[in-house]
């Protein structure tokens, strides 16, 4: 009993302590499975998460970059939406190709100060670049004249697209907007050595004598850059960087371009345009002593301006020789004297290429009535347009000078650095026709005119007679040896960067 009752209990014990493991194995089980199921939630809720922030961050690095996340394949595209059909209807613009870097030993730094308009500046302009050129050393972008009696405060990026500038000239100078900053405290102490050069000087000058100053003093400042390098008897090389410069590296700002665009539009709207420079400001009156056709208290007016600008040095100025000489320009009543002589057509525009011209309307009235459609660019836009321009002598005349060489016909009535550079660069379009007037011959056939000696059709005759050559065509550069000043201004006539029309220059 006792054996069996043992077996019986060790049955039944047995069978407890099975049904005992299965019962907790099954609560573990239990455990492990729900344990699994928050780890797998965790699992799925992180990468909800980092996959927001993904597409959060790839949002953020396409507006803001840099793109770090750009390169990664996603599943949202933009075929859709607006942004892809503007980017699928702006035409793509080629990158631009900048020409390769010239490497050379740096001799040193050459700054300049030019002085003069802007037309006067940016003949300086060509002369410093090719001289820096030349004595291999790096050139600072040029200072501009902000003391003369323009008092205009433009700087050189106000005027010139200096990047442009910089990256054009990069396979002949290396051309700095500043100085490294150990030679710019040198500037900021007034150390820096500081002279002008000779005018009208063969490159061998800068080469022989500004040079070792160079090397010297490791910076040079050029104070004076008007006319310094000579017009005749420079190298070849020398002559096509200074047209280089002039024709292609020296773009106005986009702003002035832009602008300058709308006038000429303008103009075009209405047929065929003259620009007319007529070069009878204030300023240009009392500096050259010119006071034809002026009242006694203009005259007062402009001999007290003169005396009171120290760097004009001429003050007793006997206006009736000047006149005679052709050493005035122009007034307002002999241009229109001339242009009917030339018979220029009235119904033609003429933009008048200046400043405020003194006496005003008074002074203007003949030329008015010869030729009524006399425009401005102040009467061809808005005051707003010009806002920016004004007390920026220079930038008005840059507009000035973008109209003048899309002109029909230019015609300058003074020989001021204006009209010789617009003149050479109108020869480098194409030899587009400028009218060179011959003023001493012209007020000696209008005193003749005006006293009776000669007829209307005897006195145009004589005018168109006498200018038919004078109309920018192909020419010899007039050279005379030791007098610089009376020879052909070499932006005026380029003729090493000049293609002759019919193969043939003819001499002056």
């Amino acid at each position: 009993m006792c054996s069996v009752e043992g077996k019986g209990k060790g049955r039944k014990g047995g069978m407890g302590m099975g049904m005992g493991i299965v019962k907790g194995g099954g609560e573990r089980v239990g455990k492990l499975k729900s344990s699994r199921m928050k780890l797998w939630m965790i699992r799925a809720t992180t990468s909800v998460l980092l996959w927001t922030c993904v597409v959060q961050l790839t949002a953020v690095g396409e507006t803001w970059g840099p793109r770090v996340l750009k390169g990664w394949p996603s599943c949202f595209t933009h075929q859709d939406s607006s942004f892809s059909v503007i980017e699928d209807t702006v035409p793509s613009v080629p990158a631009r190709v900048l020409p390769p870097k010239r490497v050379y030993k740096n001799n040193g730094y050459l700054m300049v100060s030019c002085n003069g308009g802007l037309n006067q500046m940016r003949a300086a302009i060509c002369d410093m670049v090719t001289i820096a050129r030349y004595l291999n050393v790096t050139l600072i972008v040029p200072e501009l004249d902000n003391t003369s009696f323009w008092a205009d405060p433009s700087e050189f990026q106000d005027i010139f697209d200096v990047d442009h500038f910089i990256t054009s000239l990069r396979d002949e100078v290396r051309i700095l907007k500043e100085l490294p900053p150990r030679l710019k405290r040198r500037v900021k102490m007034g150390t820096v050595y500081s002279m002008p050069p000779i005018s009208w000087s063969d490159i061998s000058y800068y080469r022989n004598q500004i040079l070792p100053l160079i090397q010297k003093y490791k910076v040079v400042h050029l104070n004076r850059t008007d006319t310094r390098l000579a017009n005749n008897g420079q190298p070849l090389d020398v002559q096509k960087l200074r047209c280089r410069v002039n024709f292609s590296s020296l773009r106005f700002t986009s702003q002035i371009e832009d602008l300058g665009k709308r006038v000429i539009k303008l103009l075009r709207q209405n047929g065929p345009f003259i620009v007319l420079h007529l070069r009878y400001e204030m300023d240009m009156l009392a500096f050259s002593g010119c006071t034809q056709g002026c009242n006694n208290e203009e005259v007062e007016e402009l001999t007290r301006m003169r005396y009171a600008y120290p760097w004009w040095k001429e003050k007793i100025i006997n206006s009736d020789l000047k006149r005679k000489d052709g050493l005035c320009p122009l007034t307002p009543e002999e241009t229109a004297l001339i242009l009917r002589a030339l018979e220029i057509d009235n119904s033609y525009q003429i933009y008048i290429a200046a400043g405020e011209i003194y006496g005003g309307t008074r002074r203007m009235a003949s030329l008015a009535a010869a030729y009524p459609r006399l425009v401005r660019k102040e009467t061809l836009l808005e005051p707003s347009d010009l806002g920016f321009f004004q007390n920026h002598s220079s930038q008005m005349a840059a507009l000035d000078y973008l109209v003048s060489l899309e002109s029909d016909i230019f015609i300058p009535t003074y020989d001021g650095n204006m009209a010789k550079v617009v003149e050479g660069h109108r020869r480098f379009l194409g030899y587009k026709q400028t009218i060179l007037l011959d003023r001493s011959l012209l007020v000696d056939l209008i005193d003749q005119y005006n006293s009776g000696s000669l007829s209307w059709n005897e006195f145009s005759n004589a005018v168109k007679e006498s200018h038919a050559s004078r109309k920018g065509q192909p020419t010899q550069r007039l050279v005379i040896p030791d007098r610089p000043k009376e020879e052909d201004y070499f932006y005026a006539n380029p003729e090493e960067c000049l293609q002759p029309s019919h193969g043939q220059l003819s001499s002056t």
